[in-house]
């Protein structure tokens, strides 16, 4: 086919001959569906009838060929991704702790001091003020946090952003920077579903579990988060998990769960205790009985809590003796 014929077709599908339907190219020519993509000439061509529907299209991948991991690794000029889990973002350069040239020698002794040199002036000129050192120290602790509670990384992103909104908004002058990062991972976790109780988020952090709820209710009023109260339902399955219970109980819990809060027996009423009586209950009906010591253990309440649960449950589904 002529260049010139080439043209001619290429405005008439231009002129809205040419269909696309749920991500499938049609060809103007044939109406057929066989329309591949030539990566070799850039071309856009019909296999029934040969027509060219566009060229000299942009390829946006890189100019070089890789046929494993570890040659794309080689070869691949761009760094890491930026996160809000860093000061600042990620963009600045890291010095590695390996003392190694870049062909995996060691390096000399001389040379070893220098590196030294080089990280520790790096970690001083990271932060130009003391308003990035306390963002650094924030960030820092909220990324520990988050891994002794072995939450995802996706609620570290949420949080550090929730940090730097309270910073901007001056909420943090008069309270411990530890209080706030604390405060807006227990944030974070309530917003991505991640299940975390205060008592849990207070073994892991330096503040007091009081100062944490005082601050978090502060933040989440001043900044408009809009929290929904916790369903005892998401407890379950870790709470069942770190018992060594059946799926058959955590069914029955979760059904516990559902029939008994339909009655408002939920409301005013903490939803980890909540949670650990049902799982108490569901335990003793399907005979895979766990006392109330185990259970009040694994969810960090009082077994009068478990008790005084348990009874208003047994009670509300009519199975009281």
């Amino acid at each position: 086919m002529s260049r010139p014929t080439r043209q001619r077709e290429r405005s008439r599908a231009d002129e809205g001959e040419q269909t696309e339907s749920e991500g499938t190219r049609t060809c103007p020519e044939c109406s057929s569906e066989s329309v591949v993509k030539s990566a070799d000439r850039g071309e856009l061509i019909c296999e029934d009838c040969g027509l060219v529907i566009e060229e000299d299209q942009i390829d946006p991948g890189p100019e070089w060929r890789a046929f494993n991991h570890s040659e794309r690794q080689q070869k691949s000029r761009v760094g890491a991704p930026t996160t809000q889990t860093m000061h600042d973002k990620g963009l600045t350069t890291q010095i590695d702790w390996k003392n190694k040239d870049a062909y995996g020698r060691s390096i000399s002794s001389e040379k070893r001091s220098q590196m030294n040199r080089l990280r520790k002036w790096q970690e001083r000129i990271r932060t130009k003020d003391a308003g990035e050192r306390n963002l650094q120290f924030a960030l820092s602790e909220v990324d520990r946090m988050a891994s002794a509670l072995g939450v995802p990384r996706s609620v570290r992103e949420v949080a550090s952003v929730t940090y730097r909104r309270c910073l901007d908004d001056d909420l943090i002058r008069g309270r411990s920077i530890e209080g706030v990062a604390t405060a807006v991972l227990y944030a974070a976790c309530r917003q991505e579903g991640i299940p975390r109780s205060l008592e849990e988020i207070s073994d892991v952090s330096r503040v007091e579990r009081k100062e944490i709820g005082r601050t978090y209710r502060y933040i989440s009023q001043e900044l408009g988060l809009e929290m929904e109260p916790v369903d005892p339902k998401q407890y379950v399955p870790r709470f069942c998990s770190e018992l060594e219970l059946s799926e058959e109980v955590k069914g029955k819990a979760e059904e516990i769960i559902t029939e008994t809060a339909e009655q408002g027996l939920l409301s005013g009423k903490s939803p980890t205790g909540y949670a650990a009586a049902a799982i108490y209950a569901a335990s003793l009906l399907c005979n895979e009985k766990k006392t109330q010591r185990e259970v009040a253990d694994v969810a960090q309440v009082t077994e009068v809590t478990i008790r005084n649960r348990y009874q208003e449950q047994i009670e509300a589904m009519g199975l009281a003796a």
